[in-house]
């Protein structure tokens, strides 16, 4: 039986309001995904051992 969570499909806030973005949302069900910060492009990658990567 999968006891995962499903994926949201929408950040939600914790208790002191930091968002909270689910990865595989991200990454739209794959591994990798590309983040713009100010001009910089940042690769997250998520490990098959289900952690993450963030390089720039």
């Amino acid at each position: 039986m999968n006891m995962r969570p499903e994926p949201m499909l929408t950040p939600w806030l914790t208790a002191d309001a930091t968002p909270v973005h689910e990865a595989r949302v991200l990454t739209e069900g794959g591994s990798l995904a590309k983040i713009l910060l100010d001009g910089q492009i940042y690769t997250l990658r998520i490990t098959r051992q289900g952690k993450l990567i963030l390089t720039k």
